[in-house]
């Protein structure tokens, strides 16, 4: 959703985005990788970038997934310094799903 120059996104997870199937179920680097590529295509479609994101939340299933989360997210965000929140949450909308990330981008 774009209002004004600000894009709201739903949060993203490790779903291919025709098939809707949950991928790497077992691998929350491999999650948030395929999180920030989704993020990416949906920023694309919208006229925006990955550079545009000024606030990112991350919600983890296992506090010890943090380290794997971050750095692949890092991967994405070089050189981007969005405000961020990174939340441990119980459960997401999907058992295997161990990584939600939810960006805001502004053009």
């Amino acid at each position: 959703m774009i209002a004004g120059n600000t894009i709201f996104l739903r949060g993203q997870v490790a779903q291919d985005l025709d098939t809707r199937e949950s991928l790497f179920v077992h691998d929350p680097g491999a999650q948030a990788d395929k999180a920030m590529q989704n993020i990416d295509l949906l920023l694309k479609e919208c006229r925006s970038n990955l550079g545009d994101i000024c606030k990112i939340v991350i919600y983890i299933t296992d506090i010890r997934n943090r380290e794997a989360v971050y750095r692949a997210t890092g991967r994405w965000l070089k050189g981007v310094y969005p405000v961020s929140t990174g939340l441990v949450v119980p459960a997401l909308a999907r058992p295997e799903w161990l990584v939600e990330i939810d960006p805001i981008a502004v053009i």
